[in-house]
């Protein structure tokens, strides 16, 4: 079966969601405000040369869109339509906003006992605060441990936060449509409700767990790791590269790949948790040594001793080997295809006008 989503959402974590989701194949209705659509519309420069920002191009493929104005009855009746015959509808309005312009979640609910609806939010249902990947970062502990240490907090490079919150929002609608399949479910559990602080707070794992069971708060490391030794950045002669010990024996094949056979023989080195307590000792003998070199020598002599490590590279670099296009984006990181581009806006407005979901057919 195909699923229908009716995409209400703009910006970031929604349409990762729905972008997902029509990868793997679900039929995908956006739904945007006429004459600007989404805002991501306009994030830019760059753009493409059909004037598509970049942003918007990353997060939307697989969809077809409609301009609709919510609070026109000719254009609310035709979406509540549209909802009729969807499997799922994915918003990220505030809380409230929906049931102002006559589309009450949990009447449609009631309503359509199939549809499953989920809402993406900054902070929860309960909070009117807009949900920005920035403040959430701030927020939700991850600047507090991004960065160098003697240095100010620093967000990650990429809105992660959202990104996040849009993959748990595709996995719990999926969850709830392979439920849904076995029989009917009740409608409190078709409606799923995603912050993006919830996520935030999920995906420190290891992080928080390490504050739950010690009682110490978490710090900024930099590129070392808080729990392994050696797990960082290193710089060679030409440029950095990180190496990344998970066990005693990788540790023993990395130091000997190095030729550093006197830490290898260091009874107090044996153990990772004894590393972790000589981390400054045993980081600057390798760093003084990994100088000595270019990163391709020492990675290929590493990773013939099966010492995980690797270049960092430029996006540009990292790019030049993927399967990516700059319209529909980097290939799909679920199993799926990608079928169709980022709509225009109302690209596809009079169709679905038209057929409706058999616009897809």
């Amino acid at each position: 079966m195909t699923l229908r989503v009716l995409d209400l959402s703009r910006v970031l974590a929604g349409p990762v969601c729905s972008m997902m989701l029509g990868d793997m194949g679900a039929d995908v209705i956006k739904v945007e405000r006429p004459g600007e659509g989404d805002e991501t519309r306009g994030w830019g420069p760059p753009f493409d040369p059909e004037g598509q920002s970049a942003y918007f191009l990353a997060i939307n493929r697989n969809k077809k869109s409609i301009a609709a104005d919510l609070s026109d009855a000719r254009d609310r009746a035709l979406v509540l339509d549209l909802i009729s015959g969807a499997d799922v509808v994915l918003d990220n309005f505030l809380s409230g906003s929906l049931e102002r312009l006559g589309l009450d979640p949990a009447e449609l609910l009631a309503r359509n006992p199939d549809l499953i609806w989920c809402a993406i939010s900054g902070f929860g249902q309960e909070s009117t605060r807009p949900g920005y990947d920035f403040v959430v970062q701030a927020e939700c502990g991850w600047m507090a441990i991004t960065g160098e240490p003697d240095r100010a907090p620093m967000k990650v490079g990429v809105a992660l936060a959202d990104v996040i919150a849009g993959k748990d929002a595709a996995i719990a609608i999926l969850g709830v449509a392979l439920e849904r399949a076995d029989g009917p479910v009740p409608s409190e559990k078709r409606r799923i409700n995603i912050s993006l602080a919830d996520s935030a707070r999920a995906a420190l794992v290891n992080v928080a767990q390490n504050v739950l069971v010690s009682g110490s708060d978490a710090r900024r490391w930099g590129n070392a790791h808080p729990n392994l030794v050696p797990y960082q950045l290193f710089e060679a002669t030409d440029r950095p590269f990180v190496i990344a010990v998970g066990s005693d024996g990788q540790w023993l094949a990395c130091a000997n790949a190095l030729g550093l056979h006197d830490l290898a023989e260091d009874d107090a080195l044996r153990t990772n948790a004894g590393r972790v307590k000589e981390r400054d000792r045993l980081v600057s003998g390798m760093a003084r040594r990994v100088k000595e070199m270019s990163a391709p020598h020492w990675i290929y002599r590493l990773q013939a001793a099966g010492v995980p490590c690797g270049l960092v590279r430029t996006v540009a670099e990292v790019l030049r080997d993927a399967e990516a296009d700059p319209r529909t984006g980097v290939r799909p990181s679920v199993p799926g295809s990608v079928r169709f581009p980022p709509p225009k806006l109302d690209e596809h407005g009079q169709s679905i006008r038209t057929l409706g979901w058999r616009t897809f057919r």
